[in-house]
């Protein structure tokens, strides 16, 4: 079940940033369009006269107000389809990797509480160890699999169940921590990539000065709006998935900390159930 919930969540966060580069993609030749027809327009616009100046000023205050979607395509189109792609396919892995993480760990938080009062029952009070393997079998969680590890081995002595305990424990652990490698890694690439666009930004700008033979802002804008957006991108990709990366340490370390009190704990009820049955 929890690789079904994260493989779905995969498939829809990919599915949604692909669909929104194919459109920001096919926005571009529109785009484009309107720049040319509004660079066209005849220079005896300009000299209109107030009073139609003031007519048509309403038309154009509705025709610049526009929504942050559309204004977000816009920037996404300006800053060149290319490494702005590459920038959205980075926040889309990124995130699908981190919902995955956050459903899983979600699920491995259990209460172990509860779970230690049940095995505590079951085993000192009943003496029924059986019964306890299948209290902590039943249960889904680190803390369970670990106490199932401990109760197998109970009746070969404290040592044998502590080793166990240690050596399940970093083996859970490393369950908690998968995948979060790429999380880093993507969080790296990000602002990689955004400054690699700045870069190639930059080159474009120099060759637009070296065709034209001059220095204009109109010659350089271009290449200085690529190499621009494209580091905002990156910087505010690898700032939303940083933010999910810290929640979700804090998350496995609280799962971490409340397996170390647990297994403290049950090797404790382990001891006494060997001491009362002279073991």
């Amino acid at each position: 079940m929890k690789k079904l919930f994260a493989t779905l969540a995969c498939v829809a966060l990919l599915s949604a940033g692909f669909s929104t580069v194919a459109m920001a993609q096919n926005a571009d030749s529109t785009a484009a369009a309107a720049q040319v027809d509004s660079a066209a327009a005849p220079a005896e616009a300009v000299a209109a006269a107030p009073s139609e100046a003031d007519a048509t000023a309403p038309a154009e205050a509705q025709q610049v107000e526009t929504s942050f979607h559309q204004s977000l395509k816009t920037k996404f189109i300006e800053g060149g389809a290319d490494f702005m792609a590459l920038v959205a396919i980075t926040l889309v892995l990124g995130l699908a990797i981190c919902l995955e993480r956050i459903i899983y760990l979600n699920l491995a938080n259990t209460n172990p509480d509860k779970l230690l009062k049940d095995i505590e029952d079951a085993l000192i009070k009943e003496g029924n160890i059986e019964k306890a393997k299948g209290i902590a079998r039943d249960t889904r969680g680190p803390i369970a699999s670990i106490a199932y590890q401990a109760l197998l081995r109970a009746d070969q002595g404290i040592d044998i169940a502590e080793k166990s305990v240690v050596s399940y424990g970093g083996v859970q652990g490393g369950l908690l921590e998968k995948n979060l490698s790429w999380i880093t890694l993507f969080i790296a690439m990000a602002p990689s990539l955004g400054f690699l666009g700045t870069v190639v930004g930059m080159v474009l700008a120099f060759d637009n000065i070296e065709r034209v033979g001059d220095i204009s802002p109109t010659v350089v804008a271009g290449g200085m709006k690529v190499a621009l957006i494209t580091t905002i991108g990156g910087l505010v990709v690898a700032l939303i998935l940083q933010i999910f990366y810290n929640y979700i340490l804090s998350l496995v370390e609280g799962i971490l900390n409340r397996m170390e009190d647990a297994s403290i704990s049950l090797l404790d009820l382990i001891v006494k159930y060997n001491v009362k049955n002279n073991k």
